[in-house]
């Protein structure tokens, strides 16, 4: 890489524009799984179509705005390509206001959001509540808790399912623009994390010799790199992995300075081409020093290993694992954990490489941002596809204003530049068994909601930004409930 509430029907699988399954057709890695990337892109390509067949249908249904029955007519084309009916009140209205497309389009958009979601919980397709096995490799490494960070930017929201291949349920994952963790939410993390080994003994005692492993994913692009790396850092890619670095030894200090027990805590920089999903690992040594010169790339592991057979490739791979740590004695001090760790991630991340050389002819077309909605809040764990979301992890808009607007730019660009709105999801998980704590997640996105209108308000008032209200009881394993929406509003109060 260059340096840089209820079942729903099941969304349509279709074949995503420009893509030809097998154009990049080669003999696959011997350590590829070519099932699980048969079935994690008929996923891919089921919900990204159901998002972006939303604009053609609209295109029909519009076109028969004049029929005396258009209702019906509207409605029967819905069903029948979109697996759900649109509001009647739009559509009802049309003969007095016109068809307003933007509530329409907007409306769709969270439909078919809440289809997808609905079918990620009931389905779980991606098999991430299925994690014991990974969660026994890890203890097995020498760690019982793996928090990754990626940047926020939507070319990584795939980054735990497709890029490392890890189950969602298994890893904690939480984005930042940048990269940029909050250190103090992740020292809170630990805690929370080794009172419960303290006290329930999970996933292990709080005397096993396991650690915290702490993991960035900083990215950068190789098609484009001056332009289309990561936008908090310039697309600096050197800057974006000193970044990284420089806030994993803070976290790491935090928790020395506060608990004196920095041995509990690992640390692990990692890099990702957004345009080949093929990772970059900056080797640590046994303290944890890594060199931002230099790293262990997956497309050069993937060619040196590619002629020999899975167990000779996996030897090969540890061995290069320990030539790419920092020290004379060529990593030999790197702990035996850490290399299957690592030699682990660069084995799933194979797999990655031969899916998108298969089925997005090595290469992904939109190399830029081509996200769906925006994610505004706390959750989102089902949002495990590249490109599909803009997240913006926030408490209050203010803390996250500069989040915000940067998803705003871009859908300035995505949407608003060809006549249609920014559709924003605020979202907040909650925990059922706390009492009171579903009201206050309905009363965060309320106020959340009122605060993206004062901010944004010649977007809503012109009809181009709409905001959709849901909250989850994340202890449940439920389905989200929706709570709100602009959309309820009469269409000269939307937002």
């Amino acid at each position: 890489m260059t340096a840089q509430p209820g079942a729903r029907p099941s969304v349509q699988v279709g074949a995503q524009a420009g893509v030809q399954p097998g154009a990049f057709a080669s003999t696959p890695h011997p350590l590829t799984d070519a099932q699980a990337n048969a079935r994690l892109y008929e996923y891919e390509s089921s919900v990204k179509h159901a998002f972006d067949h939303l604009v053609p249908v609209l295109k029909r249904i519009a076109a028969e705005r004049c029929e005396p029955d258009f209702v019906e007519r509207a409605q029967r084309i819905a069903r029948a390509e979109l697996g759900f009916e649109l509001p009647d009140g739009i559509l009802e209205s049309a003969w007095i206001t016109g068809l307003d497309m933007r509530r329409l389009f907007a409306a769709c958009v969270f439909k078919t959001y809440h289809r997808m979601s609905d079918a990620f919980f009931t389905a779980d397709p991606l098999g991430g509540r299925d994690g014991e096995a990974f969660e026994q490799e890890l203890l097995a490494c020498g760690f019982h808790l793996m928090d990754v960070t990626p940047c926020a930017d939507g070319r990584l929201a795939h980054a735990i399912s497709y890029v490392l291949r890890l189950p969602y349920g298994r890893v904690r994952r939480k984005s930042y623009a940048g990269s940029l963790f909050d250190i103090e939410n992740t020292v809170e993390k630990w805690v929370e994390t080794e009172l419960r080994r303290f006290r329930e003994g999970i996933p292990n005692p709080a005397d096993a010799p396991t650690r915290y492993l702490k993991v960035v994913m900083y990215h950068g692009s190789s098609v484009d790199p001056i332009h289309q790396g990561c936008a908090a850092h310039g697309s600096d890619d050197a800057a974006a992995a000193r970044a990284g670095l420089e806030r994993l030894k803070a976290f790491r200090q935090a928790i020395e300075n506060s608990f004196c027990c920095g041995a509990s805590v690992d640390l692990l920089l990692v890099g990702l081409d957004t345009d080949t999903d093929a990772i970059r690992v900056h080797v640590p040594d046994a303290e944890g020093y890594c060199d931002l010169e230099h790293w262990l790339d997956a497309t050069k592991v993937y060619e040196i290993t590619r002629s020999m057979d899975p167990t000779q490739a996996r030897a090969r791979i540890a061995e290069l694992v320990r030539a790419h740590a920092p020290g004379k004695a060529g990593g030999a001090a790197l702990p035996d954990g850490m290399v299957r760790l690592i030699g682990g991630l660069i084995e799933r991340n194979l797999s990655q490489i031969d899916y998108v050389r298969q089925y997005h002819a090595g290469g992904y077309a939109d190399i830029g941002h081509a996200e769906r909605f925006i994610g505004a809040g706390i959750g989102f764990e089902e949002i495990q596809l590249r490109n599909l979301t803009y997240f913006a992890y926030l408490g209050t808009v203010e803390e996250g204003a500069a989040d915000l607007d940067v998803g705003i730019k871009i859908f300035t660009g995505l949407n608003v530049n060809r006549g249609l709105p920014v559709p924003i999801i605020v979202r907040y998980d909650y925990h059922g068994g706390v009492p009171g704590a579903r009201e206050r997640a309905v009363a965060h996105c309320e106020r959340i909601a009122a605060a993206l209108k004062a901010r944004y308000p010649q977007l809503c008032a012109d009809g181009m930004l709409h905001c959709l209200r849901a909250v989850r009881d994340c202890d449940a394993a439920a389905p989200i409930e929706i709570v709100g929406s602009s959309l309820d509003a009469p269409a000269s109060a939307a937002h």
